[in-house]
């Protein structure tokens, strides 16, 4: 659909067209005013700078206030202005009109010039119905590229009036036409009342949403942790607001998301970017991931630490001028059941230790003797430190989980009744020269931080072992979480206070959860979470969510697929192949990509595959001369892209090549529902290209629709 024509399209005179473009540049006009009048306060501030440390302190905190507020007030090229709503007349009052934007906008007089959509006055824009107009005369949505408006899509409310056709919006319909660019599109001004529901739920306690492919779960997840900090300021602006991805393209998709919301101070995570200074990359084999995520992995490190405090195995000696002091096994063993049931943390034990180990040495002295004279006497000595780092070692993470999965020894010990054999031997791996130099996998980051919590800072003032918390927590993927993994979210929560966003049917990690319920056992929260669900899909067209949906497993049988916005579209394309090899395949996908590309337009298109196909279709593309990118980490980067099933996960993109099905599916004890998420990523086309026979489910769809 050509924008330039919407206005004439739905009848709306090219006069209201002027009329708002005009109103939108006067709404441009008092931005720039306000943006002026705080550049100008802060030059009178600091004019003359200088004066006492207080004076100082209290600029530098204006400062930050200042400039905090000028990147609220900055648009980045996005549009200002989604709409307008009129109210209908009531008895002898009159219809009012609010203008709905992106961020609340002021003239002079301190008169609303632009509303803030997360203000209690927006909600109509995106919830009304023709079931239920929520007092509106007319909605009026403006199709817009940055500040010049491009047409205007309105909707009248009458009472009694019937829900109109998905299809009927045309600004909606627009943003969905839009060619994909690699980083999530600006969607504010088409949230639908479904996920505006979501994103205006109250903000206490569990909140866990399940969304099938194209609903949206991102953009609410996203706009969910805009709406709480502007509507619940105080207390999370200093609470801290957490957004926890599943990968670091993730991140990249949507980092450009809430600074357009003027939220620039909401945190983007993965699990592993929770643990600074710790190397993370690639995930283990699937039963050795799923022993680490077991929540019987937090009995395992608790013994774990429990074995590094220990009595000595032979009585200490040490002459102290003519005497001779002594400390008995007996006497280190009491020192240790001490420190046991006195410290909080392992390595907040250590100074009790310390403390009482340099009394019991000078209780065994003839003469009288101070404990702090043989603390000075003996601290630096090697006899001393190999006791005391014998009874009670000051411990990291690194180097607890280093030292247990180099040791059979000290596996099965903590092991021993809660792992068996063969989890044992999987968690065991050879011991590098030093903790320092592992890399560790995504799925031991969890137990990193268990230990973390386990062993507390190694000194008094550490930071190490301090855990930031967060007013509120926003997990999108959370179908995927370990048990483990939830324990480590849940650490991070201040007040219990989370949203958690998936797709059970998308569910594709070695702990892939065939509902919701095993989910919320895991979180155990103080009360009953919330349930929401989202079942429209916006992304996926209906003939591709069908072909898609032939993959999802009998267990999860009674999941309904979403319905789909757009129900027409271009079914699948199915290739098949001779079975001659690698060869054939590798020129086949590269002759479907260049097939794709002027169907894509300036929109993106990627390959997807199996991990282990990754570098073979990337070679074939770089010989067939088609410019793409293969990295993980800058996935969706290039206009065409090699990707893994896992690495498009929550990612979409306008037209796609998912190659070998069957070796898809194969990749994991999950791998109906990996194929699921493959072939559900195209926004506009999706071609199959296959030299195997198609799983039988997806065989029996191809049937269908004659492939």
């Amino acid at each position: 659909m050509d924008l330039l024509s919407t206005a004439s399209e739905v009848g709306v005179p090219d006069s209201d067209l002027q009329a708002e473009q005009a109103y939108v540049d006067y709404a441009h006009t008092c931005l720039e005013d306000t943006r002026r009048r705080i550049r100008a306060f802060w030059e009178r501030v600091t004019h003359g700078a200088g004066g006492t440390h207080a004076a100082r302190y209290e600029r530098d905190v204006l400062e930050h206030r200042v400039f905090q507020r000028l990147g609220q007030l900055e648009l980045g090229g996005r549009s200002l202005c989604f709409g307008r709503i009129d109210t209908a007349a009531d008895g002898g009052d009159g219809s009012e009109t609010f203008y709905i934007g992106r961020i609340g906008v002021w003239d002079e007089d301190q008169s609303a010039v632009v509303c803030d959509w997360r203000a209690p006055v927006a909600e109509p824009f995106f919830r009304a119905t023709g079931r239920q107009p929520l007092g509106l005369a007319r909605r009026r949505r403006f199709v817009s590229r940055g500040r010049r408006l491009l047409g205007l899509d309105d909707e009248h409310f009458s009472p009694g009036g019937t829900d109109g056709a998905l299809g009927d919006n045309l600004a909606l319909q627009a943003a969905l036409d839009a060619p994909r660019t690699g980083r999530l599109g600006d969607v504010t001004a088409t949230i639908a009342a479904e996920q505006d529901d979501v994103i205006r739920a109250p903000l206490p306690g569990v909140l866990i949403v399940q969304g099938g492919p194209g609903t949206g779960k991102t953009v609410v997840a996203l706009h969910r942790a805009a709406y709480l900090i502007y509507t619940h300021r105080f207390p999370l602006a200093g609470q801290g607001v957490l957004v926890i991805g599943p990968n670091p393209t993730f991140l990249t998709y949507v980092e450009q998301v809430l600074p357009s919301l003027g939220e620039a101070g909401v945190r983007l995570a993965t699990l592993g970017d929770l643990l600074e200074g710790v190397p993370v990359s690639g995930h283990d084999a699937e039963p050795v991931a799923r022993t680490k995520g077991d929540a019987r992995m937090a009995t395992v490190l608790r013994r774990a630490v429990r074995t590094r405090q220990r009595p000595l195995r032979a009585p200490l000696v040490l002459d102290y001028g003519l005497q001779r002091l002594r400390l008995s096994t007996e006497a280190s063993a009491a020192i240790v059941a001490g420190a046991r049931r006195r410290s909080r943390t392992h390595n907040g034990g250590r100074r009790f230790v310390t403390a009482a180990f340099y009394e019991a040495l000078a209780a065994s002295a003839r003469r009288p003797v101070e404990p702090d004279a043989l603390a000075e006497a003996f601290g630096e000595t090697l006899d001393v430190r190999r006791a005391l780092d014998w009874m009670w070692p000051q411990l990291t993470p690194a180097h607890l989980l280093h030292d247990l999965f180099g040791s059979r020894a000290l596996l099965a010990a903590a092991g021993a009744g809660v792992l068996s054999d063969a989890e044992t031997d999987g968690l065991h791996r050879a011991r590098r020269v030093h903790a320092d130099d592992v890399v560790w996998s995504a799925d031991d980051v969890p137990l990193l931080d268990e230990a973390r919590m386990l062993l507390g800072p190694r000194t008094a003032r550490g930071k190490g072992g301090r855990i930031r918390t967060y007013g509120h927590i926003v997990v999108d993927e959370a179908q995927e979480l370990s048990p483990m993994q939830l324990r480590m979210v849940g650490r991070r929560s201040l007040n219990g206070s989370l949203t958690l966003v998936g797709d059970i049917a998308q569910a594709t990690s070695a702990w892939a959860h065939d509902s919701w319920d095993s989910l919320v056992e895991l979180v155990s929260p103080e009360a009953p979470p919330r349930f929401a669900e989202l079942t429209i899909g916006y992304r996926v067209p209906q003939p591709i969510m069908n072909f898609a949906a032939a993959c999802l497993p009998p267990e999860l049988a009674d999941l309904v697929p979403p319905r789909a916005a757009r129900p027409g579209g271009e079914p699948p394309r199915l290739v098949r192949l001779p079975a001659a090899g690698s060869g054939s395949l590798a020129g086949a996908v590269a002759d479907a990509v260049r097939g794709e590309l002027p169907h894509a337009g300036a929109g993106n298109l990627a390959v997807i595959c199996a991990e282990e196909q990754v570098a073979e279709l990337s070679g074939a593309l770089t010989a067939a001369g088609v410019a793409h990118g293969a990295s993980a980490r800058r996935a969706l980067g290039t206009q065409v892209s090699v990707c893994s099933a896992r690495t498009l996960k929550g990612l979409e993109v306008d037209a796609a090549v998912v190659v070998e099905p069957r070796r898809i599916a194969a990749e994991s004890e999950a791998g109906m529902r990996l194929l699921y998420v493959a072939l559900s990523r195209a926004t506009r086309r999706l071609t199959v290209t296959t030299g195997e026979p198609l799983p039988e489910p997806l065989e029996q769809a191809a049937t269908a629709i004659g492939g």
